[in-house]
């Protein structure tokens, strides 16, 4: 191509069109409130986040989570997404600066039959004929509307939602092992309450049975104790039926088979349930990785619209190249020839193609703004909702620990006046009944409460911080263990 007034004219006017083609940030349109709604934010103590699941006072469980971290193959998928997306940045890139190729070529063209004709090289006195020719070119596109920066902002910002991505599973990972490591617990710790508490309906089934054959038992007395112990027996493989299940998906998060899973002996009494301080709703928009990460996409959609807005726009090529030819190889480089040219491209008609692309990347870009913004009022609902249910949680654990106690109170003096003579069995049980409800009730309630501070951890961002994005073969973090 042959460089034009025309094209070196249009210049300064494609400059300045580019430097006008950037747009602003969109507005998130949405404020944070000043402070939760729940008293438990104001009054929990402050706590380290980043390794949350250490305090929970259960050494297993911190093992438990660094070894799903680790083997996790949904993590290591997440990985090999980010690599993906860094190789993606790479590759934008390319187009930023001049392109370089090179070319060797031999030709060799023989008359096989007959005179030939005028476009062979060949004729009736040279039959065969050899050419050899090589050439080195450079291209370049001179980014006048900022498309090929844009093009590689797109991709750094989504190499960052990768990676954020990627932290979001990680947190979601933790919480998840945390929360099916406290239900495996908690349903061992049922399991030895129903245990204990068959053993006693057993024990008045059998004062039951010696009244009844002495005669001043009824048969249906019996037989209401016989129904009581039926169902104390009924809900032993319940509760050791949800321990499994909780070991089998424990060792699916793990990535091992449920075989080589063993849980150590904890007392679920030792668990604890944390104070953690919320912070401030603000501090949210900086703890969260899915909340970068949905600004992180919606930077570069916008980014994309800049790279449909100038498709729009004409584009200016450069190139340069330097080539040699001869029929003999050994005189190759005797006829260097250098070619310069400049190409404008201009659209003209498609269809409204392009348009259609820019309208598609602007409607793409709205689309992230509006999750984006989903996103950060869900935010805030699971943090108030977390902090609710601690709160409400630990309002009714203080009455329920009353309500146990009456109640073992209760059950003792039943029994012992049923013995007595004193008593009738229906009294007795009713305080059976009681007594086996508010057991169940207190494992279940200190259940809840485990697993509504791990609730409230992930809602917090669980320690997770802004990490810089490095773009290269290390991704400045090591691929093999996610960075984690």
């Amino acid at each position: 191509m042959i460089m034009t007034k025309t094209a070196f004219t249009l210049i300064p006017l494609l400059a300045l069109l580019g430097a006008c083609s950037h747009t602003g940030s969109p507005d998130r349109g949405i404020v944070p409130p000043p402070d939760w709604q729940s008293p438990t934010a104001a009054t929990a103590h402050a706590t380290d986040l980043e390794h949350w699941w250490t305090s929970f006072n259960s050494p297993q469980l911190a093992q438990l989570v660094d070894q799903a971290r680790r083997g996790s193959y949904d993590l290591k998928a997440a990985t090999a997404r980010v690599r993906q997306a860094a190789a993606d940045v790479r590759i934008a890139g390319g187009a930023q600066l001049p392109r370089l190729d090179g070319s060797a070529n031999a030709y060799r063209q023989r008359l096989l039959k007959g005179q030939g004709y005028s476009e062979l090289d060949t004729s009736s006195n040279e039959r065969t004929y050899h050419y050899f020719d090589t050439a080195l070119t450079a291209s370049y596109e001179i980014d006048f509307w900022g498309r090929n920066a844009a093009t590689r902002d797109s991709a750094r910002h989504s190499l960052q939602a990768s990676e954020l991505d990627r932290d979001t599973l990680a947190l979601s990972l933790s919480g998840q092992v945390a929360d099916t490591y406290l239900a495996a617990l908690a349903a061992r710790e049922q399991t030895r309450i129903a245990t204990l508490n068959l053993s006693n309906a057993q024990r008045i089934l059998e004062v039951v049975r010696a009244r009844y054959r002495a005669g001043s038992a009824t048969a249906l007395e019996l037989a209401q104790q016989q129904s009581l112990v039926a169902g104390q027996q009924r809900l032993l493989p319940l509760y050791r039926q949800q321990a499994q299940d909780a070991l089998i998906t424990l060792a699916t998060l793990l990535g091992e088979p449920v075989q080589r899973l063993q849980l150590a002996p904890l007392p679920f009494e030792q668990l604890q349930g944390p104070a953690i301080d919320a912070g401030i709703p603000s501090q949210l928009l900086t703890r969260r990785p899915d909340i970068a990460g949905a600004e992180a996409r919606l930077a570069a959609a916008q980014a994309d619209v800049r790279v449909a807005r100038a498709a729009l726009f004409p584009s200016l090529t450069l190139t340069a190249s330097l080539a040699t030819g001869d029929r003999q190889g050994a005189d190759l480089l005797r006829n260097p020839v250098l070619n310069l040219g400049a190409g404008l491209t201009a659209p003209i008609f498609n269809n409204g193609q392009l348009r259609a692309e820019r309208d598609k990347a602007s409607a793409r870009q709205q689309e992230l703004l509006e999750t984006y913004r989903g996103v950060l009022v869900t935010s805030f609902g699971e943090v108030e909702k977390a902090l609710n249910s601690i709160d409400g949680l630990d309002r009714q654990t203080r009455w329920q620990q009353e309500e146990l106690q009456q109640a073992q109170r209760a059950f003792d003096l039943a029994q012992s006046r049923y013995r007595a003579g004193a008593e009738d069995l229906l009294s007795v049980l009713q305080a059976q009944s009681s007594l086996f409800s508010a057991q169940a009730e207190r494992v279940q309630l200190r259940k809840d409460r485990l697993l509504a501070s791990v609730a409230l951890y992930k809602a917090l961002g669980g320690g997770w911080t802004t990490q810089p994005t490095v773009v290269g073969a290390g991704l400045g973090r090591d691929a093999d263990n996610a960075g984690l």
